[in-house]
């Protein structure tokens, strides 16, 4: 008996023993499986820490230097700046290309795409302010080559690698907007935001030189027009001094045509900032395109809208014209008066319109029970912020004005026009802001219709002459969107349904908001400058302390207005 305890204890602790190694060899994988793992996050936080690092290493000494030679006072020339942003645009221009090659011949770098990142509205905007661009660049390539003989001829090669800059960049943001690298992927990062930061400092460049057309301290305390600090500019800011003059008539030509170019490269430059700011966060991203929604822009059954918003467009152009041409004369006070209260008005109308047709659409949100996209993804993101982050700049300077009004008493009308107008701004600012940030974050609508499952099947619609009759009755016989659903058999079968109310009505909604927006942008990104032409707020704040507020402000404001159109336009897509 104790021989047979022997044996079976030997053999018990033998089992016990096998089975201690066979789940340490069970275990071991799990083991290097996990620790593989965290091997993955750690190089994936360390390459975005480094490239955040790259990011605002650059982001800071830009701001330095373009601060710097915005100042005659401080000793940093254009020529300093524009070394800078040289090398800048080389590295990145590099980079582009070899991440371009690098992924054509290598299959594996780039295995997913997101397909709600770099749309054809985003491209297309990105072209076009690109093209408008390197028109700017030829303009001033033109006129720098007239003071060569006296000048540096850093000023005429900056022009020509930007254009450089911008054709790379326009094709490799064209190609790759979509990509979610998979390798190289700390590069990948620190090349993105190489990149990012790159368009950042060009967009402060030309925000400050751009702000300097309008805001040069007059060198007459009586002369206080915008106008004088344009003229001021255009004659002192690089070239038009007495040492040096343009060796071919052409330059006062070319140095207004660059100028009214202007907004346009600062556009492209936000542009393909949010563009590199999305691939850099889809780099490693495992993202699963057929996510996206693959909707056509059409206008059938919308007529009240644009129509309505295409009116406000042709009235605020033809006021912004009028209004730029008297100003620019030297005519009274009281003339003067007339036309700036004429802009007020047509902007008091324009934002009051806008506000009464935001709270329509929200109150058609509160009804409508589409469901909210609970799918996350970094373009939505960065939609929703840069619209919310945009519109701060438009509310600092709408609160200084209302401060200003309120401590003075608004004592005239034009004062009182312009209070009116900074309260309303906020109002619409906030409606917009609601209305669009909801519409971004609601399913794409998903009409239902009975007869579809009728219809899939051919063998049915032969027999039946009832069901004829329900579908002369239900079908819609006047063009509207043509929706496609597929039957079990999987073929693609056609309809055309007319849009329920609640999309007909959202739908008049964005197109008016759209174009009301473009008007709101066109007038200060072409000089509309109420804000010294009006001068309650320079009195109160002091010119220097007012025109840094415009300054920061103004520039985000214009953005708002540009990314609010493309948000409002993927809201009518969806819709």
């Amino acid at each position: 008996m104790t021989a047979k305890d022997r044996e079976t204890e030997e053999a018990q602790l033998s089992k016990n023993i096998n089975t201690e190694g066979q789940a340490r060899r069970t275990c071991e994988p799990e083991m290097n499986i996990s620790s593989s793992g965290a091997a993955k996050e750690c190089g994936r936080n360390w390459g975005w820490m480094l490239s955040g690092i790259i990011c605002l290493n650059i982001l800071m000494l830009g701001c330095a230097l373009v601060s710097g030679s915005a100042y005659n006072n401080v000793d940093i020339s254009s020529s300093d700046l524009q070394i800078f942003l040289i090398i800048l645009l080389l590295l990145t221009s590099i980079w582009m290309i070899y991440y371009a090659i690098y992924t054509t011949k290598n299959e594996n770098a780039v295995l997913y795409k997101d397909g709600h990142a770099g749309p054809v509205w985003l491209k297309g905007g990105l072209v076009v302010f690109g093209f408008l661009g390197i028109l700017m660049d030829i303009f001033k390539i033109a006129n720098y080559v007239g003071y060569l003989h006296c000048d540096s001829a850093v000023k005429v090669a900056f022009p020509v690698v930007q254009l450089i800059f911008i054709l790379v960049q326009t094709y490799f943001m064209g190609m790759h907007a979509k990509d979610c690298a998979q390798l190289q992927k700390n590069i990948t990062r620190c090349g993105l935001m190489l990149t990012l930061s790159t368009n950042l400092v060009l967009w402060m460049t030309a925000v400050t030189e751009e702000s300097l057309h309008q805001t040069i301290i007059p060198d007459y305390p009586s002369n206080t027009t915008k106008i004088s600090g344009r003229s001021l500019f255009i004659q002192k800011a690089s070239y038009g001094s007495d040492k040096c003059h343009c060796s071919h008539t052409s330059c006062s030509m070319f140095k207004e045509a660059y100028y009214y170019l202007y907004p346009f490269n600062i556009e492209y430059s936000l542009f393909a900032s949010a563009m590199a700011y999305v691939m850099w966060k889809n780099v490693g991203r495992v993202s699963d395109e057929h996510h996206h929604h693959n909707i056509k822009f059409h206008l059938r059954n919308v007529f009240l809208g644009p129509v309505t918003g295409f009116l406000l467009v042709i009235a605020g152009l033809a006021t912004f014209i009028v209004y730029e041409m008297e100003m620019k004369k030297h005519n009274s006070n009281g003339k003067k008066d007339t036309f700036l209260m004429m802009h007020f008005v047509v902007n008091i109308v324009i934002v009051t319109l806008m506000s009464v047709t935001s709270v329509i659409g929200c109150v058609i949100y509160k009804v409508d029970h589409r469901e909210h996209v609970s799918e996350k993804n970094p373009t939505r993101s960065l939609d929703v912020g840069l619209l919310v982050g945009a519109s701060l700049g438009q509310f600092i300077i709408s609160y200084f004005t209302i401060v200003a009004m309120v401590g003075t008493g608004a004592k005239s009308y034009l004062d009182g026009l312009n209070l009116a107008w900074a309260i309303l701004m906020i109002i619409q600012l906030g409606l917009q802001n609601f209305f669009i940030v909801e519409g971004l974050h609601r399913e794409p609508f998903h009409e239902i219709h009975p007869v579809s499952s009728v219809v899939a099947n051919p063998y049915v619609l032969q027999p039946s002459k009832e069901l004829g009759g329900f579908e002369e009755k239900d079908m819609d016989t006047k063009p509207s969107p043509v929706l496609t659903e597929r039957n079990p058999h999987g073929h693609t079968v056609e309809h055309r349904s007319k849009l329920s109310w609640k999309r007909w009505v959202l739908k008049e909604v964005c197109a008016f908001l759209l174009l009301a927006n473009v008007i709101l942008w066109i007038m200060p990104a072409f000089g509309a400058r109420p804000q010294f032409d009006h001068t309650t707020e320079t009195k109160f704040y002091k010119f220097n302390m007012w025109a840094a507020v415009v300054n920061i402000g103004l520039p985000f404001g214009i953005f708002y207005r540009m990314h609010s159109v493309a948000s409002l336009f993927e809201v009518y897509l969806t819709t």
